[in-house]
């Protein structure tokens, strides 16, 4: 039965994909995709291109695995989807990428603010980042669907086909486990963030040495070098918790033999957060 088409105020004939053999399923099964914010803004961003109609069937096609194959390489993404042909289409998607000057300005931003940095290095992608590239000038998830550069090798006209779409949805979920990939699609892999974050990190403790007093001179008199001064106060209003816990396990994800009665990474995060609690209580008492 011919459906209508939002996009083109038009009647089409549905295509009956053909089954897929060991294609990647998407691990959500019904409602949102996505656990992380970062990984709900992404679709959240595509969703506000009114992208609607496209991006349904696109999520469909993930959730009964009809991607065969995706890849994540060079600052761009390879899939292969099965369609309702016998060969899969191919699928590419890059990023527009963001400009090196505003990177920089991005990094010596985190340079300041070393834990945030540690953080996104470990697989957690701290909210106050995106604050630090809208100072920046820039984005960080695509702000038109200019900045998305796609291509699919089906006879579909229409861009995002539901083949790319089920591509995003598959994103996504890699982002939840690695949310330094949608920065590498943005023009920066892992490496190469270090090294700029060093690099700031190593130009900031520089001027702060050359901007701070020099220290006062070792004393002669042996019996004030030995004699012990005041120890100095222990203040904990820079200790933080982090928002999420158990951030390197989210990247891993559940396991699959896991029979508790609470959901596996909920449980192993009240773990963290108690043991994060206790670490801070102890150190106040010293």
């Amino acid at each position: 039965m011919p459906r209508w088409n939002d996009d083109f105020d038009r009647f089409y004939q549905p295509s009956i994909p053909l089954p897929a053999k060991g294609g990647i399923r998407a691990q959500s099964r019904r409602g949102s995709f996505a656990n992380s914010w970062w990984g709900r803004r992404w679709l959240e961003t595509l969703e506000s291109f009114q992208l609607h109609s496209r991006l349904a069937r696109g999520r469909s096609y993930a959730r009964r695995g009809q991607v065969l194959q995706l890849e994540i390489a060079e600052q761009k993404v390879t899939a292969r989807v099965q369609g309702s042909r016998p060969e899969p289409y191919i699928v590419t998607i890059a990023l527009k990428r963001i400009p090196l000057v505003h990177w920089h300005k991005v990094i010596r931003k985190l340079a300041t603010r070393i834990a945030l940095a540690a953080r996104l290095i470990a697989g957690e992608l701290p909210e106050e980042v995106e604050h630090y590239f809208r100072e920046a000038g820039v984005p960080l998830f695509p702000a038109t669907k200019d900045d998305l550069i796609t291509a699919c090798s089906c006879p579909d006209s229409s861009n995002p086909c539901k083949h790319i779409a089920a591509v995003y949805y598959l994103l996504a979920e890699q982002f939840d486990h690695d949310p330094f990939l949608l920065l590498n699609l943005r023009g920066i892999g892992r490496q190469q963030f270090a090294a700029m974050l060093g690099g700031a990190q190593a130009a900031s403790d520089t001027e702060e040495s050359a901007a701070s007093e020099p220290a006062p001179p070792l004393t002669s008199d042996l019996d004030a070098f030995w004699r012990a001064g005041p120890l100095p106060e222990i203040h904990g209003g820079d200790i933080m918790i982090t928002g999420q816990s158990a951030s390197l396990a989210r990247r891993l994800g559940s396991l699959p033999f896991w029979r508790g009665h609470a959901d596996f990474l909920e449980a192993l995060a009240a773990m963290s957060r108690d043991a994060s609690e206790r670490a801070v209580s102890l150190l106040l008492r010293l």
